[in-house]
């Protein structure tokens, strides 16, 4: 039977059809697949842990429940660190810091408008009740608050149901893999799903660590140049680099503009900018390549893609996931090897593929030459053999 063979620019189409209908179903289905997202992602942080308890003789079921509980109550201390900070933040915002940045505004609109003839429109200072009339929208009401709050406390509430459930089932959800790749050798696809956890633990561990030295440095920093809020400010700008590119940028803003607002030397504010500039250089040269590694080895432009474009489907969060998503997308992408170069487009770059392409063709080109030589060989060899 004569198998059908599909043009290479067909595959193109449909693959790029498929991805839009995948972006597509992003958008609409974006209130479960957020948090599905995020519980599939931290049970893949949690597994080597639930596993290790299983292989002490713990329940399924009890193992998950404990390492979730264990999850919960870190990230609880966490977060309840960062509010005793911010509570101490917004306490000065609502005293003289508030004062300051109205005199600090109102010289800004004064000079925007003696140099330049541009008002910005506070020549009374910085108005509350103006910045609330902006970022309320227009039909807000009290029901829709209440909704909207509604519907966070049951993002929060499905997330420890999710990651539960995929603790249980995540031996059911390899074999159905195995199912759809029926193909694929078991070992081999195995191997590919624990190679894709191990990158998801690694890219989150890793981020985790480097999180937490850029908190205590940063920290460390504002306090010897004697910082208010040196905790909140330090902890706020290591949690942002998460966010590849644009976090650091935003970690350096509010303790800047919190430097030239508090103290009476423009020397606080600088020290600030160069330090946290510092910082994110050491980080970007050494720190995170020796934590993080090549485990998502990904290129820089498909990175900021998908930064821009997870930013615009999910908002911060996509922006958040959209890494270790892609990083899996890679990974499925090398199963096939129809979808081989689409995994190449993800990955970083190979300096010798086209020196290592033009080995493989004078290697195939002198080892073509040698069969021509030994079938001309046999040729004359029993042309010469036969009777006159």
């Amino acid at each position: 039977m004569e198998t059908l063979r599909v043009p290479n620019y067909i595959k193109t189409v449909f693959i790029a059809l498929l991805i839009i209908i995948i972006v597509f179903f992003m958008i609409v289905a974006k209130p479960i697949l957020v948090p599905l997202l995020i519980s599939g992602y931290i049970a893949m942080l949690l597994t080597s842990s639930c596993n290790w308890l299983e292989r002490h003789k713990v329940p399924r079921s009890l193992s998950a429940a404990l390492c979730l509980i264990v999850f919960i109550a870190v990230i609880g201390g966490i977060l309840f660190i960062i509010y005793v900070q911010l509570r101490g933040f917004m306490s000065d915002i609502g005293g003289d810091l508030s004062s300051k940045i109205n005199a600090f505004v109102i010289d800004i609109n004064k000079y925007c408008k003696e140099s330049f003839g541009f008002d910005l429109g506070m020549p009374n200072g910085f108005e509350v009740k103006k910045a609330v009339d902006i970022v309320k929208p227009e039909n807000g009401s009290a029901t829709t608050l209440v909704i909207n709050m509604l519907n966070t406390v049951s993002d929060v509430i499905l997330l420890p149901v999710f990651i539960f459930f995929l603790l249980i089932y995540r031996d059911h959800l390899a074999v159905f893999v195995t199912k759809v790749f029926s193909k694929q050798d078991d070992n081999f696809l195995l191997h590919k799903l624990t190679s894709i956890r191990k990158i998801v633990y690694s890219y989150i561990v890793g981020a985790g660590k480097v999180m937490g030295i850029l908190a205590i440095v940063n920290t460390a920093v504002l306090f010897a140049l004697g910082i208010k809020h040196a905790i909140f400010f330090g902890v706020v700008a290591g949690m942002l680099n998460i966010v590849p590119y644009l976090g650091p940028s935003l970690g350096v803003i509010m303790p800047f503009f919190f430097a030239l607002m508090t103290k009476d030397s423009l020397f606080y504010p600088i020290a600030v900018a160069v330090s946290f500039i510092f910082i994110q250089l050491l980080e970007g040269a050494f720190l995170t390549p020796k934590i993080t590694g090549g485990n998502v080895n990904l290129n820089a432009l498909v990175t900021f893609l998908g930064l821009l474009i997870g930013g615009a489907i999910w908002g911060i969060l996509g922006m958040i996931l959209i890494i270790p998503t892609i990083a899996i997308m890679k990974k499925l992408f090398e199963l096939s090897p129809d979808t081989q170069p689409y995994a190449y487009l993800f990955g970083e770059e190979d300096d010798n593929w086209f020196k290592k392409r033009d080995r493989k063709g004078k290697r195939a080109r002198k080892e073509k030459q040698q069969r021509k030589a030994a079938d001309e060989t046999a040729k004359d060899i029993l042309e010469k053999g036969e009777p006159d």
